[in-house]
């Protein structure tokens, strides 16, 4: 007899109801506990978005037109649903993402939603099912757990509303209560599609971040060609390491004009150098004539984050390091689909020493802060909650990416705080692509974070007033500070 879980036969799947979003998910079980976390989130659960740093697109905002069905705005975009569905066996080709080469995809937007509908068993557990559920819930009013059985249901509810005026990208803008959203361009960017957004006359505020990485890491696909494209759009020679220096200066100011508070620095470790100037200088030119090894490269990406840091002293604007992961580990994937496929991995990353030629220059300097991630969770008592409860310019920056989840926001806080306290971190940013799971995100966090707080209160280490206060830190006034929002 064959299992009744054999994959050849649907799983049948029960109407759940408003259940699908019980209004104590993941508040303590013990009863008085509970009781606080609700009367926390009371406060906290209907306080504006600020999202300081993400990656949705702009030109949503800058065009207003409607989403295109819901496999776009759902699955394609999401790595963290692409991720889960090809190791499960089913192929980018299947979900509609586009190849390098131009081959042929599947084209059909409600066949690749039938074939998320079919896996949306493997998500259970995962902060990916708390964040599509509760889209499914709050936005499109669908009571019923996705499944294979009613996939074209919820496809047709779904474009129904897309199709509607209030779901477009500004509406839904409105509607999530975002007070302030950043996305992350390149210095290539002309920021074409942030300048319609300004000259519209919608008020919705819509940033931008500085993101050097394809001009600063010598291994960047492109890296030559994009330096020649970087001089020129700044206006300078980028021959000499003074000229580039001086293209930075340039493009942050106009980034800085079009909006940014922030920069970011996604490398593979958190390494620093502050190299002589004639040092610097020659290693410069090592890498734009092509001849960096390995050790070169990474020697350069290290003095470019010193190099970002003094302009950022200079500047203003808030810097961001995403150390930590070893990008596009799916040779395959990425020569077929190319970059930020979901294919990157999270690697052991050391900070007190890498960090110390850069905190030896600007560690104690007045207008400087830096914000740390990380993926290897085993530095957050060790290094980042020491490190950040002593230098003035530094903050740690939520779990992010594999830890952007309830186990991992709540490790976070109980390791970090009692070194680094609340107020050397900066509240929580979604760090997104997807734009529909953004309130969801910040629900997870104020949940988890109000969560932690009642523990505390019902331990008698912080007073409920007290506790009150550090959930509106949390969930709004932090990271308004931190970004200068």
């Amino acid at each position: 007899m064959s299992s009744p879980f054999s994959p050849a036969q649907p799983r049948r799947i029960l109407p759940d109801g408003p259940a699908l979003l019980h209004p104590d998910r993941l508040f303590p079980i013990e009863p008085e506990a509970r009781r606080v976390a609700r009367r926390l989130y009371g406060k906290v659960k209907d306080l504006p978005i600020v999202s300081p740093h993400g990656h949705t697109d702009p030109r949503w905002y800058a065009l207003n037109e409607p989403f295109p069905d819901p496999a776009t705005l759902f699955v394609k975009p999401d790595h963290y649903v692409t991720r889960m569905l090809y190791s499960q066996g089913v192929t980018l080709e299947e979900l509609g993402i586009a190849r390098q080469d131009g081959k042929p995809v599947e084209a059909d937007a409600r066949k690749v939603w039938r074939r998320f509908a079919e896996h949306y068993h493997l998500f259970r557990g995962t902060p990916t099912r708390a964040w599509l559920d509760h889209a499914f819930v709050t936005l499109f009013e669908l009571d019923e757990r996705l499944s294979a059985l009613n996939a074209d249901a919820h496809f047709d509810q779904i474009s129904q509303l897309l199709a509607t005026a209030s779901f477009r990208p500004r509406a839904l803008f409105e509607r999530f209560r975002i007070e302030a959203l950043a996305t992350t361009e390149s210095p290539l960017d002309d920021l074409r599609f942030h300048r319609m957004i300004r000259e519209s006359g919608w008020n919705g505020r819509v940033i931008t971040a500085y993101r050097p990485d394809p001009v600063v890491d010598p291994q960047f696909e492109g890296f030559a060609e994009n330096l020649e494209r970087f001089g020129e759009i700044a206006g300078e020679n980028v021959g000499s390491f003074e000229g580039y220096l001086n293209a930075h200066r340039k493009r942050r100011a106009f980034f800085a004009d079009m909006g940014a508070t922030s920069t970011d620095h996604g490398h593979p470790s958190a390494r620093t150098a502050d190299l002589p100037r004639s040092e610097a200088q020659a290693l410069y030119t090592k890498v734009r004539n092509g001849r960096a090894s390995a050790e070169d490269a990474e020697m350069f990406r290290a003095q470019m984050l010193t190099e970002m840091a003094a302009m950022s002293l200079e500047d203003g604007l808030v810097m961001q390091l995403h150390p930590g992961s070893l990008r596009n580990h799916n040779p395959s994937l990425h020569a077929s689909f190319g970059r930020d496929i979901g294919a990157d991995i999270p690697t052991a990353t050391e900070y007190a020493r890498a960090l110390k030629p850069l905190l030896d220059r600007f560690g104690n300097a007045r207008g400087f802060t830096l914000v740390l991630f990380t993926l290897d969770e085993t530095t957050y008592g060790r290094e980042l909650a020491p490190l950040a409860g002593h230098y003035p310019c530094l903050r740690l920056g939520p779990p992010w990416w594999f830890f952007d989840s309830y186990e991992g926001m709540k490790r976070f806080r109980e390791i970090v705080t009692e070194t680094a306290g609340f107020y050397n971190t900066v509240g929580f940013n979604d760090d997104t692509r997807a734009f529909c799971s953004i309130p969801a995100r910040h629900d997870v966090a104020r949940r988890v974070d109000c969560a932690y707080l009642a523990e505390l209160v019902a331990t008698h280490r912080l007073d409920e007033h007290e506790a009150q206060d550090v959930a509106l830190d949390l969930a709004y006034r932090l990271a308004k500070s931190a970004y200068k929002l």
